[in-house]
């Protein structure tokens, strides 16, 4: 079975000072630049069997900075819809609200761009794009790659060693890295987590 490689994009101004960042189309920032650059490394002989992006401009620029070519857009690695959260820190939402935890506690429906989505939700459209790359990377040809976002990512890792998506809370995942899910003896494995050129 491949490899399912896992990069987040690079730095925006928004994560930089941890702004709750869904869908609103925030630019890399220019460490973000660099961090995707520094990426390149990873992927200069590697020929994925299939590699997919958010359409966010975010994972998009992210990709082809970092030399992934190719790569389709796939509207279910999007990231987290915060909904009443977008953008706002989580020291702001604690002020408010001390014990909340996005894991536990969702958010607040928003507008009617940022309706919000529950830990359930999020792990609905990680398990689609697990069902979907799951011939790929049972076929053996190469890795499969998605760029995308924090805590999306974070559900899809959850998912895809078969916790719940609330597990993901247990992988901190930072900016303009690569990690990697594979297999060992038939289970699934985290092979590699966070990695930098």
């Amino acid at each position: 079975m491949s490899d399912l490689m896992l990069v987040r994009h690079g730095e925006t101004a928004w994560s930089a000072n941890g702004r709750h960042t869904g869908r609103t189309d925030v630019p890399l920032t220019a460490r973000g630049v660099e961090e995707a650059i520094s990426l390149a490394p990873f992927f200069r002989d590697r020929h994925p069997a299939l590699a997919l992006t958010s359409p966010l401009r975010r994972a998009v620029a992210t990709a082809e900075l970092a030399g992934i070519t190719g790569a389709g857009l796939d509207s279910d690695l999007y990231e987290w819809d915060y909904g009443g959260y977008e953008g706002i820190t989580t020291a702001e939402i604690l002020r408010t609200t001390p014990d909340w935890s996005l894991w536990t506690h969702g958010v607040p429906p928003g507008d009617a761009d940022h309706p919000g989505e529950n830990a359930a939700q999020v792990g609905a459209r990680a398990d689609r794009v697990l069902a979907r790359i799951a011939p790929v990377l049972a076929a053996d040809d190469g890795e499969v790659v998605l760029v995308a976002h924090g805590h999306f990512l974070r559900v899809l890792t959850a998912r895809y060693l078969r916790l719940t998506p609330e597990n993901g809370r247990l992988f901190l995942l930072r900016t303009g890295t690569v990690s990697t899910l594979s297999t060992e003896h038939g289970l699934p494995v985290i092979a590699g987590w966070n990695t930098r050129a």
